[in-house]
């Protein structure tokens, strides 16, 4: 079940909370579900360069709040805290709602720094994907990771690949591990991301497991 489950999704609910938190009457479920989807996709490409760690928002019946954890909120917050406004904005057209109409919700962003990048499946794995399509050699990319996770205080590390890599004419796997990581204990507090880099042979799938050493996820 460990290998096959998204570790967070198993988590979710009992060990980490909802990323979405809100309630929504007969009908509303869908269009709430869908803008939450179509805003964290709008505000991920927007601040790539921030770093996006996670993006949770919150409803109530006149209100949103948008919190974003970044590894670099002064990209977010801009200069003399413009950056929040603009953002704010972003956000309502997004939601396709009028900024200056009546029926306008009260938006809030609030923007918050992570604390230990190396420690965020997420942000590791963009790395990882941005060095791979830079064509470098992928056992030294994957080493250096696991070394600098382990560095930052990690109880341990997980890497998997799949797919052609190094360019090679049949797809293989490969698996990199350093540490603990019990994808199966629901106490573990695994982070886990996975994503693709799209080499000139084909698609590399990458997957990223993380144990924490924290008694509750953010």
């Amino acid at each position: 079940m460990g290998q096959k489950v998204n570790p967070i999704k198993f988590r979710t609910g009992i060990f980490r909370g909802w990323r979405s938190r809100w309630y929504a009457e007969k009908g509303d479920y869908k269009k709430f579900l869908f803008d939450d989807i179509k805003l964290r996709e709008a505000l991920e490409n927007k601040f790539k360069l921030a770093g996006v760690h996670s993006i949770d928002i919150e409803r109530l019946p006149r209100a949103m709040t948008v919190r974003l954890t970044v590894s670099r909120p002064g990209i977010v917050i801009g200069r003399g805290g413009s950056g929040i406004e603009e953002t704010k904005n972003f956000v309502l057209r997004i939601l396709g709602v009028n900024p200056k109409g009546s029926q306008t919700p009260r938006i809030d962003v609030v923007v918050e720094e992570i604390k230990n990048p190396e420690l965020s499946a997420k942000l590791v794995i963009g790395r990882i994907v941005s060095e791979f399509e830079r064509r470098m050699p992928h056992r030294r990319v994957v080493t250096r990771t696991m070394e600098r996770i382990m560095a930052s205080g990690a109880k341990g590390v997980r890497i998997a690949l799949a797919g052609r890599i190094d360019g090679a004419e049949i797809a293989r796997k490969e698996k990199y591990k350093m540490g603990s990581v019990p994808t199966q204990s629901l106490r573990a507090n695994i982070d886990y991301a996975d994503a693709h880099a799209l080499l000139k042979r084909g698609y590399v799938g990458v997957k990223v497991w993380i144990y924490v050493p924290t008694e509750r996820a953010n």
